[in-house]
């Protein structure tokens, strides 16, 4: 039987970070590998969780999922992740990613040239961590003679790109230590993506060229309960929360929109009719039938969901990070824990 990938925990800027410490002891205590915090624009920065996370646990991965370096310069976020692997004692993770260019527009920044502002911040940061004095000319980021004066306690901290056209995913297979995947993206562009990434490292003369397949990392919501129509209908009622956005983002970008008709039993028709539908108030159970749950989120019983956990395995996921839904996470982590061991 195929392995499970690793089992994480998505935590975000919109937990109160008190809850955030709580929800990251469970985690620790029920073995998930990671903590992975996501920062959008506008809602709580997500540092200060971060922080008290990695002083509240002893075991579990603090990880940021992902920082935009538009809105925090490439120094600074080589000066952040370094002083908070070292609270954590070696345990800090690292995602960088061109963000939502929508959101950073409105900050007054300008996000052209998102894949170069990637390439400039991943190799800012990774000569930084690595105790280099850096001068740097790129095309979004340009530093001269900057220098961490401090020694970082992992030089060589791997940095993980989020990525999902097909450029991006070809830069990161070139350039990171590993892959990042959003939210809304079936198991069909896991399996294209990785092709992706382990032929432009390849190409690239990367050695090992499929090192970088090695930390494919993938949010996915969690609707994990005993009673299985209960977990389908809290899965609809996430993906329903999720899918206008994401719809529109793909009216914009060509890409996410690519992503999401990589879900092969849904056509562009059916995503349209749907979110059409969502957005005069029909409930999602309503709208949203099982094709979506089966695409965009791992649901049912403890047993369903390690079953769906292993055919993103089979894709190419290393990892997935499950935001656990409904009102219950702390119980719902530990009755999925529980059927993993």
């Amino acid at each position: 039987m195929l392995d499970l990938p690793k089992l994480s925990v998505r935590l975000s800027g919109g937990i109160n970070p008190r809850c955030s410490i709580d929800l990251a002891k469970v985690a620790d205590a029920n073995g998930f590998d990671t903590v992975w915090f996501a920062e959008n624009a506008f809602n709580r920065g997500v540092l200060p969780a971060a922080a008290a996370c990695a002083a509240a646990t002893g075991r579990v991965g603090i990880g940021i999922g992902v920082f935009n370096p538009y809105n925090r310069h490439p120094t600074l976020i080589a000066m952040e992740i370094g002083a908070l692997d070292e609270l954590a004692q070696g345990r800090a993770r690292l995602g960088i990613g061109s963000g939502i260019a929508s959101a950073t527009e409105r900050m007054g920044l300008n996000t052209e040239r998102p894949l170069a502002a990637v390439r400039d911040a991943i190799a800012i940061v990774r000569a930084m961590l690595a105790g280099e004095e850096v001068t740097y000319a790129g095309r979004v980021f340009s530093v001269q003679k900057v220098k961490l004066e401090y020694k970082a306690l992992r030089p060589g901290l791997p940095l993980l790109m989020a990525a999902r056209g097909e450029q991006a995913l070809a830069l990161c297979g070139k350039i990171a230590d590993g892959l990042m995947i959003s939210n809304m993206c079936p198991p069909d562009f896991t399996r294209r993506a990785v092709d992706i990434i382990r032929n432009a490292a390849r190409e690239a003369g990367r050695q090992p060229p499929a090192q970088v397949v090695d930390q494919v990392v993938q949010y996915v919501p969690c609707a994990v309960r005993p009673d299985r129509a209960e977990a389908h209908r809290l899965a609809k009622e996430t993906i329903g929360e999720m899918l206008p956005g994401f719809w529109s983002l793909g009216q914009r970008v060509p890409a996410a929109k690519s992503a999401l008709l990589r879900a092969g039993e849904l056509s562009q028709d059916d995503f349209a009719a749907a979110v059409d539908r969502l957005r005069v108030g029909e409930l999602p159970a309503d709208v949203l039938d099982e094709r979506f749950v089966d695409a965009f989120a791992i649901a049912g019983t403890a047993e369903d969901c390690l079953a769906q956990a292993r055919r993103y395995r089979a894709a190419g996921a290393t990892e997935l990070v499950l935001t656990f839904v409904g009102p219950q996470p702390e119980q719902d982590m530990g009755y999925l824990a529980s059927a993993r061991e």
